[in-house]
Order: C-alpha cells, then sequence, then structure tokens
C-alpha cells in the first residue's frame, strides 16, 4: 500500500494550494485493482476496485459572486444559468443549488434586504431566488434590453441595473415582489459595471471609454470620467470598464480592459492614481466593507491585491498600495468578492478560491489556510448495485454505464486484465431548457428517475441480450414536478420523492407503472426544501435532512412520523441508516460524526463516546466535506465514508485516536512489529489513494467501486489560457 498511502501524513484535505499533491499519473479509463486489506484496512479481507475514470464532467466555469455580510454566505452564479449558495461559517460547504438553464443567462448577482437575493442577464430579466423552496420565485423584464449589471444600495431598499440600451434603471424591493421606480439619465453604450456611493445618494456606472457619476434623486449625470485618453495607444480600440467601485470619500476606482486600476475624484472628474497590472484585461473589483482593502482579477488568472496605507506618520493621509499578486487560476478571473477575511474568487477554470487574509485571522488553524473547490458538494453518481451499473449525471443528459469485470486473480496492488470491458449502455437526454437538477438509479437498475425545476420523469429499463431498452413512465402525477431529492428503495419497490417545499411523497412502483401511497408534510410554519435523503436497507425507515431543521425520521411500515433528531449548528453533508440496527450515521460540515438509533430515538453509546473523546485534530481540520456513507454488509461495526480527497472505514469497535497519535498512520505500521501495529491501531482507516473522488460506493462485501476525476483531463477541455511572456522566452 506504499503508493496507495504515499504523503498520508498531510493532515489536510488536498484542496489546498499549499498542500496539493499532483494527482496520480494517468491511468487506463477504467480497471480493476486488486487492494489487499491487511495494508490497509485490518480484518476487512480484500477487495476488488473498480477505478473508473470515464466520468466526463467539466466543472462549468464561473461567471460571477456576491458575498452577504449579515449571513457570511457566497452566492456564486456559473455560465450555464446554475446559482449556488455556499456557507462560508460551515466550513465553505454548497448548501444549496439552483439548476441552470439553457436560456438564462446570469452575468450579475447581488444581495438585497432581508438577505434576498437577485440576478440579472442578457435576456433581460431580473430574477429573484427562494432560498428556503430552492426555486426561482419570479423573473421581472427589466426594460432595457440585455443586462449587463446589478447592484443594491447600501440598504437594500433598491436595485439598480445596467442595460444593453445604456440605462440605468431603479427597482424598488417590496416585501414580495420588485417594482421598476424611475430610469436615470441614458449613457452612450452600454452599462457594463455599478457601484453605489455609501450614502446611496449616487451611482458609478462603468461603460466603454468612461465612467459616469449618477445623482440618484435628480437622475442626471453629474460627473463623467474618460479613459481614453489615459493610456498610450488607446485611440486604437476602445477601453472597457469592466469592474467599477464607488468609496465613502467619493473616490471612484475603476478596472479596465487597459490593464489598469485607476481611481478618480467623483467631484472634479480627475485622476488622482493609476496602477497599470497586466497587459490584458482587469475584470473584476471588489472593496472590503471597511474600504481599507481591495481586490481584483485579471484575464491572465491572477489576483492582486490593493491596501489603504498611511502615507505620513500622523495617519491624516492614506494612500492605496498594491500588495500582494497571487496567481490560483488559471484563466480569467471573472468575478472576485471580499469577505472581513479572504479574498474570494471565480472564473473560467471553475475553481472557487477562498484564501484568507493572513492578518485578519485571529488563529492560525485550518481557516487560514486557501481553499480551491472544484467540485460540487452534492451526488452526481448512483449506482444500481445489483447490476453492477452506474448513473453519471451531466446538467444537459444522464449516461448509464455498465462495469467491466474480471476472471483474474492476483495480489495486493495488482492490476487485473478485464474479461469485459466497461460498456456504455445509455445516454439520457433531457427534456426541454431546465438543466437536470437531481438524478437516481434503482438498486436492480430497472428504473431510473430525474428531475428539472418544474418536471419530474421516471423511466422503466429493460435488459436482453446485451441491449437496453427504456420506457418513459407517462402518468406522473403533477405534485412530482418539484422534486429536490429522489431515491428509490433497497428492493426497488419504493420511490421516494422530496419536493421543494419541504413534503416526502412515497411512491409505490409496480410493473411500467406507479401509485402514490402517501405523503409526508413538513412541520407547520416550514417550508424548507429537503437536502438529503437515506432509507434503510429493510425499507422502514426513511431519513430525511433539512439545511435547518435536523433530520426527520419517518415510519414507512406505519406511514406516520417517528421523530427527528436534534438540530445542529452546522448543516448535513451525508447520512445513511446501517443495515440490522437500523443506527443513522450523520455527517457534518464540520467534520462531526453522529450515530443515532431510530428504533431507541436517541443517539448510539458510540456517539456519545465520541462528543466525549473528541475527534483527531487532523480528521477536523480536512476542508472538504464527507459525501457518501456506506455500511459493510457482514461487518456491522464498519462505517465506509469518503470526500474528494479521503476514503476512510472507522471501526467502531477499535480505541479512538487522540491527537498525540498519528491519524494518517497506516503506512507507518506497515513494516512496524506486531505489538507496535497493536499498540498504535485505532478506529480511522484512511487511503488518499484515490483523488479526486467523485463517487465510492460498496457493490458486494468483495468489490468497491471509485470514480475518480484527474484535473489534468479538466484542465485539458477548457479554452487555451491567455499566454504570458515568461523570463528568457
Amino acid at each position: 500500500m506504499a503508493a496507495a498511502e504515499r504523503g498520508a501524513s498531510r493532515p489536510t484535505g488536498d484542496n489546498r494550494t499549499s498542500r496539493r499533491r499532483r494527482p496520480p499519473p494517468l491511468t487506463p479509463s477504467a480497471h480493476f485493482r486488486l487492494r489487499g486489506a491487511r495494508d490497509c484496512f485490518r480484518g476487512m479481507g480484500e477487495f476488488k476496485v473498480h477505478r473508473v475514470r470515464f466520468f466526463n464532467y467539466i466543472p462549468v466555469g464561473i461567471r460571477c459572486v456576491a458575498y452577504n455580510h449579515e449571513s457570511n454566505r457566497l452566492a456564486v452564479s456559473r455560465t450555464d444559468g446554475t446559482v449556488e449558495i455556499y456557507n462560508l461559517a460551515a466550513n465553505s460547504f454548497q448548501e444549496k443549488f439552483f439548476p441552470g438553464h439553457e436560456g438564462r443567462s446570469t452575468e450579475a448577482l447581488c444581495w438585497a434586504k432581508g438577505q434576498r437575493l437577485f440576478s440579472a442577464g442578457l435576456n433581460g430579466d431580473i430574477i429573484e431566488y427562494d432560498l428556503e423552496e430552492l426555486c426561482v420565485k419570479y423573473s421581472v423584464d427589466g426594460f432595457g434590453g440585455p443586462i449587463w449589471s446589478i447592484a443594491a444600495d447600501p440598504s437594500g431598499s433598491y436595485l439598480a441595473i445596467g442595460c444593453e440600451d445604456g440605462s440605468v434603471k431603479l427597482f424598488q424591493v417590496t416585501p414580495d415582489k420588485i417594482q421598476l421606480e424611475r430610469t436615470l439619465e441614458r449613457q452612450k453604450g452600454r452599462v457594463l459595471s455599478l457601484s453605489w456611493h455609501p450614502s446611496g445618494t449616487h451611482i458609478a456606472a462603468g461603460s466603454i471609454d468612461y465612467v459616469a457619476v449618477l445623482d440618484v434623486k435628480s437622475g442626471s449625470t453629474t460627473q463623467k470620467m474618460l479613459m481614453g485618453k489615459r493610456h498610450p495607444g488607446s485611440h486604437r480600440r476602445r477601453c472597457i470598464v469592466w469592474g467599477v467601485a464607488f468609496l465613502s470619500d467619493g473616490t471612484v476606482v475603476s478596472a479596465d480592459s487597459a490593464g489598469m486600476v485607476q481611481f478618480w475624484d467623483s467631484e472634479t472628474g480627475t485622476l488622482m492614481q493609476t496602477h497599470p497590472l497586466s497587459s490584458s484585461d482587469v475584470l473584476s473589483i471588489a472593496v472590503s466593507e471597511k474600504e481599507d482593502s481591495m481586490v481584483v482579477g485579471t484575464a491572465e488568472g491572477t489576483i492582486f491585491h490593493f491596501q489603504l496605507i498611511p502615507s505620513r506618520s500622523d495617519g491624516k493621509q492614506s494612500q492605496w498600495v498594491r500588495t500582494k499578486p497571487f496567481q490560483h487560476h488559471t484563466h480569467d478571473v471573472r468575478s472576485v468578492a471580499h469577505s472581513p477575511t479572504a479574498l474570494i474568487s471565480g472564473g473560467v477554470d471553475a475553481h472557487l478560491v477562498i484564501r484568507p487574509l493572513m492578518e485578519k485571522v485571529e488563529v492560525k488553524n485550518y481557516d487560514s489556510a486557501l481553499r480551491k473547490i472544484t467540485f460540487p458538494h452534492r451526488r452526481l453518481i448512483s449506482s444500481a448495485k445489483k447490476m453492477q451499473l452506474l448513473l453519471f449525471q451531466f446538467p444537459q443528459c444522464l449516461e448509464l454505464w455498465r462495469l467491466g469485470a474480471t476472471d483474474a486473480a492476483g495480489k495486493n496492488e495488482d492490476i487485473l486484465p478485464l474479461s469485459r470491458n466497461a460498456e456504455h449502455l445509455l445516454q439520457l437526454k433531457k427534456k426541454g431548457p431546465e438543466n437536470i437538477g437531481c438524478s437516481c438509479i434503482s438498486s436492480c437498475g430497472s428504473w431510473i428517475a430525474y428531475s428539472t425545476a418544474s418536471r419530474f420523469y421516471l423511466y422503466r429499463m429493460n435488459y436482453e441480450n446485451n441491449s437496453v431498452n427504456i420506457k418513459r413512465v407517462s402518468k406522473v402525477p403533477k405534485f412530482l414536478g418539484s422534486a429536490i431529492q429522489i431515491l428509490f428503495s433497497t428492493d426497488s419497490t419504493k420511490l421516494f420523492v422530496a419536493s421543494n417545499q419541504g413534503s416526502l411523497h412515497v411512491i409505490h412502483l409496480l410493473d411500467g407503472t406507479l401509485k402514490h401511497l402517501h405523503t409526508f408534510h413538513p412541520h407547520s410554519g416550514t417550508v424548507e426544501a429537503v437536502s438529503l435523503l437515506a432509507v434503510s436497507p429493510d425499507g422502514n425507515w426513511l431519513a430525511a435532512a433539512g439545511m435547518s431543521t435536523g433530520v426527520n425520521i419517518y415510519d414507512l411500515k406505519h406511514l406516520k412520523p417517528h421523530c427527528t433528531v436534534p438540530a445542529y449548528n452546522f448543516p448535513v453533508t451525508a447520512l445513511a441508516i446501517a443495515p440490522d440496527t437500523n443506527n443513522l450515521v450523520i455527517a457534518h460540515a464540520d467534520q462531526q460524526i453522529f450515530e443515532f438509533s431510530i428504533p431507541q430515538k436517541q443517539y448510539t453509546d458510540w456517539s456519545r463516546k465520541v462528543q466525549k473523546h473528541g475527534l483527531h485534530y487532523h480528521w477536523l481540520e480536512r476542508d472538504t466535506p464527507i459525501t457518501h456513507i456506506t455500511f459493510h454488509p457482514k461487518r456491522p461495526t464498519h462505517i465506509l465514508l469518503h470526500d474528494t480527497y479521503m476514503f476512510c472505514i472507522i471501526d467502531k469497535s477499535m480505541p479512538l485516536p487522540d491527537d498525540k497519535t498519528p491519524l494518517f498512520n497506516q503506512l507507518s505500521l506497515r513494516e512496524a512489529s506486531k505489538n507496535v501495529r497493536r499498540r498504535h491501531a485505532h478506529a480511522f482507516k484512511i487511503s488518499k489513494k484515490f483523488q479526486p473522488l467523485i463517487f465510492m460506493d460498496l457493490l458486494d462485501e468483495d468489490t468497491l467501486v471509485a470514480v475518480e476525476r484527474p484535473l489534468e483531463d479538466i484542465i485539458a477541455q477548457l479554452p487555451p489560457p491567455i499566454k504570458r511572456k515568461k523570463f528568457g522566452t
């Protein structure tokens, strides 16, 4: 297991640039690898591992980001219209998700009063998102053609939008909707960027070749700063103002296509300071709430940090100084944000980068490490264990694959020859313009279900003579149309559908038809959407997790609510119900793990032991969430789980490690004596061999499937970045 455990002494997740290891060299798209348990998972026997690399998932590029100071949450929109919400206080967990739409181009995002989220795009509509029901609340025409920018005033009571026709329009934010109030003086050329003065009296509007300052009360233009004459040779090409920031002292900061960041006096229109940053465009700009720090992003993938530094010893005068450049992206940085303690950026390479400012971080722990989020924190793959099938979810389609097979035997780490290659059985394209939000395949492989934002689809599968016949179930109840989560029972006789209003529908599956059995309604006064589902192997219990209401457990035998697991401060990232014991295992965004006995309606003794003893600090410092949990059918004390950079088996029968014991100790114990191994062995058996690990599941007691997505494969399919001249070339 030397290869599997190489670098295992590193304590934290590998999505931090400072700790990133080079991904393993490319191997065949799918093969069997025989894994010896005695080297890593003692007492587990041996696994045959399907190492799958044909999941051709390409993360969608980030178009814009918006930070909410009140809730410490980050909204991220992608180029396909997808919108994601990250809870920065909960280990930057992606807690909410709005699927994209072919007709929705999200060019700008902003938060308004009452933590309300709005977006605007080139289709000319303004959209508000329902953060409880996880759906589009409504859309309003902006009446100015394509919308390039949107910004809320400091009070959050008004929205300003910058339109293709050169107009800046004001919308009032009412309790239920928004309504057009008036249009400010029309500008020449599209309005690409907007920023309100902190007093709410003026707006800076960036366009082509100039920045205009508009008086909100009168609607007139009070000042116009021309950009074209400020750059040598600029008469040959126009200067696009991609970003503006309006400061309290009246300074307007502009970021433009000439690679400049410039500081202007909004009253006189004079240029006060110029910073040439790049030979390519400066695309985005964001200022901290205290206006003492600023971040900009360029088309070269570089992030520049500016700080307001006193220029006199008495502190009465200050000057903006460029302090730090960072190169965390390979392509254009389309948008940046500034939280109180971190610089946030995203762009074409689809990485969401959160870089803490060390001078703002009080405690130098894992919160002070850089985070690079590449893969979604939601499930994109489901397995039909009995048929050895994998269902891959893409925004536009589903793909069904049959895993390969081998008849050979071998030693630990041997790559076994395939007697049957992996086979692509089916591609199921979505219907309509909405992207796929969730999907699932039944354990027997006979049913496939998926849902968009407004429609639910169910298909019956038949396998004959190495061919697949698929038939859509036409009579689907309309109340299934807003599905957020889908899950089949282990015996494939029931389907569980969670709606965006918190309801849980139980459907009985017959040959090619379905029958509605029951609907569990949310508690009175709550409409929060369900984020995760888990069903017990015996089919008697169903667990449903929301974002803040804890985990509700339902009795499927009697079709009634059973109990509720107490709410926890951090959202649930994964959950599963163990066979035989019906213990519910829950993983949270802060890396805590709980085990709850469903029959006894209380936490188990092992769970109380974990909380009393405490988890290893290296385990708690991991920065990628647990996304899947399963159990070994023959080993009731074993819990199998994984995140993007780690696969772990927790043996509840073994002692918990303390902070003095190495958590990643399998490599060091491999050559040790039996007495040493016995003395240092503990409950956590961890392997970092498979990276990045998108999905892992136990197909049977001897076989694992691991789906990886090497970063080199993703980068190879991105458009070429801007070429930067290097010294000596």
